[in-house]
C-alpha cells in the first residue's frame, strides 16, 4: 500500500499537471483515486482536485510545486 494518494478526475488538465509535478519531485509510489461517479468523493473533492493525501490523512491541495511536494512528503 502506498503512503500517498492522489485524488483526481478523468480529463482534468490540472490533474495532468499535478502528475508532472509528482514525477519531478520523485514522489515515492502513490495510488490514484478517481472521484468521478463517486458521490461521496465528488462532494468532498469536486472543486479541490487534484489533492494529494499523505498516509496520516493530511492533504495538500492544488496548486502545489516540487518544493511543496517534497516538504509535504518529508
Amino acid at each position: 500500500m502506498s503512503d500517498f494518494t492522489l485524488f483526481q478526475r478523468d480529463d482534468c488538465h490540472l490533474c495532468d499537471q499535478a502528475l508532472e509535478v509528482l514525477a519531478q519531485a520523485r514522489l515515492p509510489d502513490f495510488s490514484s483515486v478517481w472521484i468521478d461517479e463517486d458521490e461521496a468523493l465528488e462532494s468532498r473533492y469536486g472543486t479541490r482536485v487534484p489533492v494529494l493525501r499523505r498516509g496520516d490523512g493530511m492533504e495538500l491541495d492544488w496548486p502545489f510545486d516540487v518544493a511543496r511536494v517534497r516538504a509535504f512528503a518529508g
